[in-house]
């Protein structure tokens, strides 16, 4: 790898001439108090930082980010700190899915518009994670990714708490009598007790440690808890290496390979991660011109079984993972079903990153002859349904749902559906399938995190936990229960599940990757004619654009204009 002299970096089209652009460029650093040795023949970093006040996974970042811009300035770099707009996964309605693809754009744009020479992006909470490689890859500098790390064990009692996860269990037995409004108040007041991700694994441990898998953390990143001082020094360690990743020009598109996506694809399956994943890793590998297909997914599942015992389909959290030997351990259990010669953000191989690293806890991180379940946590599903797949976290429901049928009860709109739910006189038995549709990519809009429905008040009473559920939405990757998401086409655009009537039976079944409406064909096309495409709701704006360019979700939900092209995109003219 040959590397890079001063007069090749990109920031001496901005510093280093002898024009009169180059004059504004450097008084206007001058102005800022800089002198010309701090920016002048030096790799000028973005430091892109998510961080807001009403970000709580990310609430540390002010402090982060003076660490890595410290790693820098120590490397010999110039450190820009560069705040992007934060995605707040528990704040944000309908859903920060909405905006992933607008930090994506923001990102790209800052990278390609000044004067970078390479990034340390800095993000955690669900759907910053993706964005920002996406907006990364579509620039393709060298980057480094910066996870925000999980929050500590939640406590309640004598018990421990994962976030989302119990959030959802203890819900239930609020509403069917079994704690009081204190006792709820109580686990409230101890579920998330410091800043960081969720620490179950939701979507936001998932996708960090993918990333990580993905080769652009620096090893055993993505598990150290947001306030261990470890995280503190992996900040600044990540300032000191993308100096030097500069001078190798070593770029976020050398790692990010299909060998590289095939990884995360296995991790995903081991490691029993969020169904949103499908979705994400889709969409960031097409912006590195893999043309990856959810079909991968199933692959990866009959190649590994799930080792990692974390709710929401085991017991443990990510700090218990830290401490059993963290993602690196993890990796080298499975690390037979990985390409170990992929490259990554510290120069050395992902094989090289995790040799040696030892399992600390075998019950956290199970050995492959002891998992939890014995396939990949989660399942792509076709049929007449769901003609363009569907997703099933099978490893995280009750196993009789893996095949069963029953008569649909059917809504067409979440209000509708929070209107009846806790109606003890509806309909329902234990046996239907819940059906809820207008939530996908544009029904949403945003395919919000709504499919983990709720169980009828009436069965909650009876002591039902589980029932199979039908949507074109997402759920939380800290959801659980036998609920098939992401239903595509989605019924906003006519898809099937548009035309389910209630009473219609459907039917799933896991082994043989099957989700059926049982209606005959005819029937089928007689309901496609009679469907009418819905009004226009968002005439303006952000949203508007959206509407007219998402995709869908076996498609990873991006822009249909944002994705790899070959034809290169011109740098910004310096005038």
């Amino acid at each position: 790898m040959t590397r890079k002299h001063p007069e090749d970096l990109r920031s001496h089209r901005w510093f280093g001439t002898s024009d009169l652009r180059s004059f504004g460029h450097r008084s206007r650093m001058l102005q800022m108090g800089y002198a010309r040795e701090e920016f002048m023949g030096k790799p000028v970093i973005a430091v892109i930082n998510t961080w807001s006040e009403i970000n709580s996974c990310q609430t540390h970042f002010k402090e982060r980010v003076e660490e890595v811009k410290r790693g820098i300035w120590q490397a010999g770099g110039m450190p820009v700190e560069m705040p992007a707009m934060t995605l707040a996964e528990a704040f944000e309605r309908p859903s920060p899915m909405l905006h992933r693809n607008l930090l994506a754009m923001e990102v790209e744009q800052i990278l390609r518009h000044y004067p970078f020479d390479g990034t340390v992006i800095m993000g955690g909470c669900d759907k910053t994670t993706p964005a920002l490689i996406m907006g990364a890859a579509s620039m393709n500098l060298p980057t480094i990714f910066m996870p925000a790390g999980p929050m500590l064990n939640g406590r309640w009692r004598d018990k421990i708490l994962g976030s989302g996860s119990d959030a959802w269990k203890y819900w239930d037995e609020l509403r069917a009598g079994n704690i009081n409004e204190c006792q709820w108040r109580e686990i409230e007041e101890g579920i998330a007790r410091s800043p960081g991700l969720c620490m179950t694994m939701g979507t936001g441990m998932t996708m960090t440690s993918l990333a990580e898998t993905l080769g652009l953390t620096l090893p055993g990143a993505s598990t150290i808890p947001a306030v261990d001082s470890n995280h503190n020094r992996m900040a600044s360690s990540c300032g000191r290496r993308i100096v030097e990743m500069v001078w190798d020009d070593l770029k976020i598109n050398d790692i990010c390979t299909e060998q590289a996506y095939e990884n995360a694809c296995t991790a995903l399956m081991a490691f029993g991660g969020s169904t949103n994943a499908f979705v994400h890793l889709i969409a960031m590998a097409r912006r590195s011109g893999i043309p990856m297909k959810q079909d991968i997914y199933d692959t990866a599942s009959q190649k590994v079984p799930v080792i990692l015992n974390l709710r929401p389909s085991g017991q443990y959290l990510a700090e218990d993972w830290y401490y059993a030997g963290g993602c690196r351990a993890a990796l080298n259990v499975i690390r037979n079903d990985l390409h170990l010669d992929c490259l990554t953000v510290n120069g050395q191989t992902l094989g090289t990153n995790i040799e040696g690293a030892e399992v600390i806890d075998n019950d956290v991180i199970r050995p492959l002859d002891n998992p939890i379940y014995p396939e990949g946590g989660t399942a792509v599903l076709y049929g007449n349904l769901a003609p363009d797949g569907a997703v099933m976290k099978a490893a995280a429901c009750d196993p009789r749902f893996l095949k069963h049928q029953g008569p649909a009860l059917v809504f067409d709109s979440y209000d509708a559906m929070s209107a009846a739910i806790n109606n003890e006189d509806l309909d329902v038995t234990p046996d239907h399938v819940l059906v809820l549709r207008n939530a996908g990519p544009k029904g949403g809009p945003g395919m919000p995190e709504w499919g983990m429905l709720p169980i009828p008040k009436k069965l909650l009473k009876q002591g039902v936990r589980d029932m199979l559920r039908v949507t074109d939405a997402r759920m939380s990757g800290t959801s659980y229960g036998a609920c098939v998401l992401h239903i595509a086409p989605e019924s906003y655009v006519g898809g099937p599940l548009a035309l389910v009537h209630d009473g219609d039976i459907i039917s799933v079944d896991i082994n043989k990757r099957k989700i059926e409406l049982i209606i005959s064909d005819e029937e089928m096309t007689e309901r496609q004619a009679g469907w009418t495409t819905p009004a226009e709701r968002y005439p303006r704006s952000y949203t508007r654009m959206y509407m007219e360019h998402v995709t869908q979700a076996n498609d990873g939900c991006d822009f249909d204009f944002l994705e790899y092209t070959e034809e290169e995109v011109p740098e910004p003219e310096i005038h």
